[in-house]
């Protein structure tokens, strides 16, 4: 008979690439992970792992055995999703992310309210960009990860994810209270040819977004400063450094000498939740939306 954990433990190595990295998704010592696998190696009598330079490759047994692993974790998840719906409860752990505004914006209200209505129910969370959100609920590290479309960039997903909708969070410039333009009612991102950017970290998704936007407006942004967090974009932007994209959700305060103008185009972002569609049964999953929902009915 195989040995749950220890198939949990060989898919989380086939997931993250190596013994360390599958220790930081189990959350166990990697020496736990090494013994896992030796006692699994002993059950099956054949070598799933082989040295690879400093680590370890599967080999062709150990690539079979995780193919398996996958498919019979999933079957088991999709058990527990129907015993907990069958028992109506909302229990067990339930591990979550979101990007940093909204991990500040909604976790708060969320999560508090679901702790007072679910006591049974432990809740973990952590700040992870959107696309690393998503690949943990695909490895099955998360069971819910909160994130972003902008409204003229969709975020690509995988077809096994189900996802809801938080909220449409709409988006302003915000400028130095000296600002050329901060007495405006509105501003089109046109006018800012000649400014510095205050902009996300290189590669992140929201970066991406508004090199695209101003690139397909003729534009070729001048980025001064990088920042993942919006209150410090906010506190360069009140330093006179530059202006940013500051969205209404986890913007406030708004630092003093910083002045946010709407946008003509209405520049906004979509705000949603996944989760695996194996799952979705899961009450704990439903409470957790709906906590999340009400959060951001709450948001302005």
């Amino acid at each position: 008979m195989l040995n749950l954990e220890r198939l949990r433990t060989l898919d989380a190595l086939a997931r993250h690439g190596s013994v360390s990295g599958a220790a930081d998704g189990l959350h166990i010592t990697t020496s736990a992970v090494s013994q896992q696998l030796a006692k699994l190696e002993r059950e099956v009598g054949q070598r799933l792992l082989a040295k690879n330079g400093r680590g370890v490759r599967l080999t062709d047994a150990g690539r079979l055995l995780a193919e398996h692993a996958a498919r019979i974790l999933s079957q088991v998840e999709l058990a527990q999703s129907d015993l907990e719906a069958q028992r109506g409860q909302v229990v067990g752990e339930l591990r979550l992310s979101a990007f940093p505004t909204a991990a500040r914006g909604l976790f708060p209200h969320a999560l508090a309210a679901l702790r007072e209505r679910h006591p049974a129910l432990r809740l973990r969370s952590c700040e992870l960009e959107p696309e690393q959100g998503i690949a943990g609920v695909v490895r099955g590290d998360l069971d819910l990860a909160v994130v972003l479309d902008w409204y003229n960039k969709p975020m690509a997903l995988p077809e096994d994810l189900v996802k809801a909708s938080i909220l449409d969070d709409p988006a302003e410039v915000a400028l130095p209270a000296n600002h050329r333009l901060a007495g405006r009612e509105e501003v089109d991102l046109g006018e800012f040819a000649d400014d510095e950017w205050i902009t996300w970290g290189d590669g992140e998704f929201c970066h991406e977004w508004l090199m695209f936007t101003l690139r397909s407006k003729g534009i070729e942004p001048i980025v001064g400063h990088r920042a993942a967090e919006t209150h410090t974009q906010l506190g360069l932007v009140a330093a006179g450094l530059g202006v940013c994209i500051a969205p209404l959700l986890g913007r406030h305060p708004v630092p003093d000498g910083v002045v946010t103008v709407p946008v003509t185009q209405r520049v906004r972002r979509h705000v949603y939740v996944v989760w695996r569609a194996d799952a979705d049964r899961r009450p704990s999953i439903r409470a957790a939306v709906q906590a999340l929902r009400a959060a951001g009915e709450s948001v302005g």
